[in-house]
């Protein structure tokens, strides 16, 4: 359950957030276009992809290549809450940003690691104390404005850029330019909350309804509707939970072409409506 949500925008994207999160939870990451910084102040989380599984403690980060999306972090065992900094790095607004050069931890590798979609980065004495100054922007969040925002954009990039892990970081970055070849399952996970049909996946997939439905059965164990209208009434109850957005925003954002669909959808799944299932919990 997301016990405090905060976050600071800039040209119109979510780029630093803060999030409380109050286990037992799961939070996944089904984006295509970013890579994410996820900090870790307090407690522990899993971090979950396909069947590997890495824990994070206290004080310690996770940069995740979200192009190979299908993650997932997750925490069911501590009775403490778990809070995170997430700062998210968009390949449109890095480059604006640099819109002379990109720096080096944003330029192809010249020995690049196949497949290297995420990086465990140990504690930091530098990272905290980056992290300690967006803590204080949260707190007085009327300081903050763009320049702010870019500032501690490009401070995050040069801070990465000088840890034991910037090698990898170098490579998962890379990859928002020049992205590798999408499996299956990354096509899947990457489209989850799109209004694409089953006919339209399989062809992004190069192949026949028949032959798309039968693999799709043999990774997931589940046909194609059922499995995508799971996740997107589980993101549903994720957004009605961590924003103030309207029921209508929150039924197009995970795939739902109208209300009537979404609401018929949701009350099936959790044998109440979407604006009762908030009330319910946030007077909990």
């Amino acid at each position: 359950m997301v016990n405090d949500y905060k976050k600071f925008d800039l040209f119109g994207k979510s780029l630093i957030q803060k999030i409380v999160l109050k286990p037992p939870f799961k939070f996944d990451f089904p984006v295509t276009d970013r890579a994410c910084f996820l900090y870790l102040l307090e407690g522990e989380i899993k971090y979950q992809i396909d069947e590997e599984e890495i824990n994070i403690p206290t004080n310690y980060s996770l940069f995740l290549n979200c192009i190979n999306s299908g993650k997932q972090i997750q925490n069911s065992n501590s009775k403490s809450n778990c809070e995170i900094v997430i700062v998210t790095f968009y390949p449109d607004i890095l480059k604006k940003i640099y819109e002379r050069e990109l720096p080096v931890l944003l330029q192809a590798p010249r020995n690049p690691i196949s497949n290297k979609s995420s990086e465990k980065i140990s504690s930091d004495f530098l990272i905290l104390k980056y992290i300690e100054g967006l803590l204080f922007y949260f707190e007085n969040p009327s300081l903050v404005n763009e320049d702010i925002l870019i500032l501690k954009f490009k401070e995050i990039i040069l801070l990465l850029s000088q840890t034991q892990n910037a090698e990898a970081i170098q490579v998962i970055l890379s990859q928002l330019f020049s992205p590798t070849t999408y499996t299956f399952k990354q096509i899947i996970e990457a489209n989850l909350f799109s209004q694409l049909s089953i006919e339209e996946l399989a062809e992004r997939n190069n192949l026949s309804i028949s032959s798309f439905k039968r693999e799709f059965a043999r990774l997931y164990n589940d046909t194609p509707a059922n499995y995508i209208k799971a996740k997107k009434l589980e993101k549903a109850t994720e957004l009605l939970l961590a924003s103030t957005k309207r029921i209508t925003d929150i039924a197009f954002d995970c795939g739902f072409n109208d209300l009537a669909n979404f609401t018929k959808s949701f009350s099936e799944k959790y044998n109440t409506t979407p604006t009762n299932y908030r009330l319910q919990i946030k007077n909990k």
